[in-house]
């Protein structure tokens, strides 16, 4: 078992042993890549890492508005592609603001919208076990899957949807298959159900909106049991606090039934562990990990995004269990690995494990819940300290809570957006004394001195200890003088009001090794 657990019962992501895979010998992280490389006409098209471009690909989608269309990441050439639409008079300026950004910008015929429409139909006319539909931007159409149970009548109903739709908007291909959900009897996480042991694989560690510990998995494992077990024979060391399937998608958070529990933001591959920095988006193209208790560790590639899957009902031969918002990859699955870990070389988490087709000899498709959906609906944070949506920032309110910002200009480094309570207001400020005087300048620090100058706030509670009044302004050693020893507040030595570690936790206190 890879959860191990000691002083203070500490979980770890990983599930099961690692095969020796050739996935793994690529974990390493690569070097951070912002060349420019080649022209897109009127500006240079940037070389990126996969997860600067998901970034920039977020930031885009905004700027761009109604003429935003997808993107992707092309891996080949380690270029965003921005699919765009309605380019004409003022949005074309928009166009050449996304240029110069450094995407790679293409003009296509369907928008956003028109392929929500699309997927509506395929909802309305193709609701049938074993059917899948995603939005893949490389093609600007609607990918729809049928699995080897699609047959006769069923198939034709398909056919005739997708061919109602135009060969321009929907294409159709057969999966050789079975769509199911990965949950199987072994060794990971356990639990008793009414249909005997069942096994899935834990996600990601948490913190809970409470401050509690907890993880992740897939809503499927959630709704099977309450109490879940790091072994098969074992006690429960956790209890289902909340869990999603079928529907607005599938993922379940867990409680951790020892309040001391530590949970590391970390995922432990045998042969290495992977630090989980933080959550982002997944964008089609990029290279993604998957751990799981059967398989293991496995590497592939997101497909298309905004996923509806039809799975045999597992109560009603009859029925089916349709789960919306999930990323198609081309990742092998197996029975078990439900719930587990999909992340990015660069520690982002992106995903848990589903379900889907096929296995890891012949290979199949996978459908991952995306973790930013699961973390903004559970309340939760990564790891064991609070982030971004903790809404537990002392006196901060998520005020540039999980910010990353190590130049201290108050602009987040992963988002380019401007971090509240950071920039100007005392960024790069040192203030030992809290006199809201900069240590290193001599001058007044904005957003410093009297709002909330010399403050401690022991517990976090956004309350002075030595006066019982509330602290005005951000929790930040640097610039306002309001100390947060617990760490939740986003302590930032820098003065922006941000926490460099970006993950919500006391600037220094680390993430434990696996033991």
């Amino acid at each position: 078992m890879s959860h191990k657990r000691v002083t203070k019962r500490k979980a770890i992501i990983a599930v099961g042993g690692v095969a020796a895979l050739g996935a793994a010998a690529i974990l390493l992280p690569q070097a951070n890549a912002s060349q420019d490389g080649g022209s897109n006409d009127a500006a240079s098209v940037k070389t990126l890492a996969a997860g600067d471009a998901s970034d920039l690909a977020a930031q885009l989608e905004k700027l761009l508005g109604d003429a935003f269309a997808g993107s992707y990441y092309d891996s080949d050439d380690k270029q965003l592609v921005i699919n765009v639409v309605n380019v004409s008079g003022d949005n074309n300026n928009v166009v050449v603001q996304a240029e110069k950004a450094g995407a790679k910008v293409r003009e296509v015929e369907n928008s956003t919208a028109e392929l929500a429409a699309a997927a509506k139909t395929l909802k309305a006319e193709a609701t049938i076990p074993g059917t899948a539909w995603a939005v893949d931007p490389k093609t600007d159409k609607i990918l729809v899957t049928a699995d080897s149970t699609v047959t006769g009548s069923k198939w034709d109903k398909v056919e005739s949807t997708v061919a109602k739709l135009g060969s321009g908007m929907a294409t159709l291909k057969k999966s050789a298959g079975t769509f199911k959900t990965f949950v199987s009897g072994g060794d990971a996480i356990f639990a008793q159900a009414d249909g005997g042991t069942v096994r899935c694989s834990l996600g990601f560690n948490v913190t809970a909106s409470d401050g509690s510990p907890a993880f992740l998995t897939a809503g499927h494992c959630g709704v099977a049991a309450k109490e879940w077990s790091d072994s098969e024979t074992g006690q429960p060391i956790a209890t289902v606090d909340q869990a999603t399937f079928p529907g607005d998608g599938d993922f379940a958070l867990v409680k951790y039934d020892d309040p001391n529990t530590e949970a590391p933001s970390e995922v432990n591959t045998g042969d290495q562990t992977v630090a989980i920095s933080g959550a982002a988006d997944a964008t089609v193209g990029t290279q993604v990990f998957r751990m799981g208790s059967t398989t293991s560790l496995n590497d592939g590639n997101v497909l298309a995004l905004d996923a509806t899957v039809n799975f045999q009902s597992e109560t009603d031969p009859n029925g089916v269990d349709t789960v919306n918002g999930l990323i198609q990859t081309d990742v092998c699955a197996e029975p078990g690995d439900s719930g587990g870990p999909l992340f990015t070389q660069d520690g982002q988490a992106i995903g848990l494990t589903s379900g889907g087709s096929g296995d890891c000899t012949a290979g199949g498709e996978t459908f991952f819940q995306p973790v930013t959906t699961a973390l903004q609906a559970t309340g939760a944070t990564l790891g064991d300290g609070g982030g971004v949506g903790a809404g537990d920032g002392v006196g901060d309110d998520n005020a540039g809570a999980g910010a990353v910002d190590e130049n201290g200009d108050g602009i987040d480094d992963n988002t380019g957006e401007a971090i509240q309570g950071g920039g100007d207001a005392g960024a790069g400020a040192v203030d030992e004394n809290g006199d809201g005087i900069d240590d290193n300048t001599g001058e007044a620090i904005q957003g410093g001195g009297d709002a909330g100058a010399g403050a401690v706030d022991e517990n976090g509670d956004g309350i002075d200890d030595n006066t019982g009044e509330a602290i005005q302004g951000a929790d930040d050693n640097a610039g306002n003088g309001a100390d947060d020893n617990a760490g939740n507040g986003a302590d930032d030595n820098a003065g922006n009001g941000a926490d460099d570690s970006g993950n919500g936790q006391d600037v220094g206190s680390g993430i434990s090794q696996s033991q």
